[in-house]
């Protein structure tokens, strides 16, 4: 039995695409579970005008209080039928096989929980915008081969690669993953059920864009807008604390990480080596004295121990700029 996970909140705009996507495809789905999240607008009529007419049972789940993104998806999995269940946003379009492509692969690869695919980006008028989602976040053949390696969980560490929107899972392995942890900034519930299996080698993806993407100003989590890159002629003259901030936050959130991460009985600690040491390298650039020279020392220590690779993959621009900015 396949089921499909839709959280809505003020989607009527993109729903009716995004309903007719999931009714022409190539293999029909058993149910369609939508939990809304107190929708202010027509969402819940245009879902129930679509599940008038649907071929497959649909099931209007209605929150009595707004529960965010996060706990809205653990919510509608946990009320899914399907043995399979895939995810899906209120606002994109899916590729008419996307069901077909993600339940054969689960269903000939039965040690693997999960698959996730790529995305054509589109507008606000449902146009592609000619770039995927992987070339936007800069998962290519490298990164793909790096998860092919392995050690996928040391990507998911510092760059979530994994988009809900695309996910299909089993759900006999929820249980592991619940409850989605809601204390830690960008750690929304497909990066965690993302990493957690990473862990376990029981994630794997389909190098396909099995669905267009909707970018746009209004959407609740996904890409958005790009953080402003500061200019060379402002790092000299901007408050240090502008440039330490980031990456106390940054540490933070890693620490925050590979606490949950470290609780988790399965999970091997010799795993969880890189994100320890990560986040220590960020709490040590996060606390480099002002002195210039006072910094040299530790800045060297990083770069020596090939720490700075966790900051980037052009490792000598961030250490550089601890040093001289």
């Amino acid at each position: 039995m396949v089921s499909v996970a839709m959280c809505t909140y003020n989607g009527a705009k993109y729903l009716p695409e995004q309903l007719k996507s999931i009714a022409d495809q190539t293999v029909l789905v058993d149910e369609l579970v939508v939990c809304d999240d107190r929708s202010k607008d027509d969402t819940i009529a245009i879902i129930q005008a679509f599940a008038a007419t649907s071929k497959f049972p649909v099931h209007i789940h209605i929150n009595e209080q707004n529960l965010g993104s996060t706990k809205n998806f653990e919510k509608c999995l946990s009320l899914c039928q399907g043995d399979i269940i895939l995810l899906t946003d209120q606002d994109d379009r899916w590729r008419n096989d996307r069901v077909e492509k993600q339940v054969t692969y689960l269903n000939q690869n039965p040690d693997i929980d999960a698959v996730f695919s790529d995305g054509m980006i589109m507008d606000d008028y449902s146009e592609p915008v000619g770039k995927t989602m992987w070339q936007e976040i800069e998962f290519d053949k490298n990164g793909q081969n790096r998860w092919k390696s392995g050690k996928p969980y040391e990507i998911l560490y510092t760059g979530f690669v994994v988009t809900g929107a695309t996910m299909a899972i089993r759900k006999s392995c929820l249980e592991r993953l619940v409850p989605f942890p809601t204390h830690v900034p960008d750690l929304i519930h497909d990066a965690w059920m993302a990493v957690v299996l990473s862990l376990q080698g029981k994630i794997d993806f389909i190098p396909e864009p099995l669905i267009y993407y909707r970018m746009h100003s209004t959407q609740q989590v996904g890409f958005g807008s790009k953080i402003e890159k500061v200019q060379l002629k402002d790092r000299f003259v901007r408050d240090r604390e502008r440039k330490l901030a980031p990456l106390r936050e940054k540490a933070d959130k890693l620490n925050e990480l590979y606490l949950l991460l470290r609780a988790i009985p399965f999970v091997p600690r010799e795993k969880l080596l890189k994100l320890y040491l990560s986040q220590k390298h960020y709490y040590t650039r996060a606390s480099l004295p002002g002195n210039r020279l006072r910094r040299l020392s530790p800045v060297l220590n990083q770069v020596l121990r090939g720490y700075y690779r966790f900051s980037s993959k052009d490792w000598w621009l961030p250490a550089m700029g601890d040093l001289f900015e």
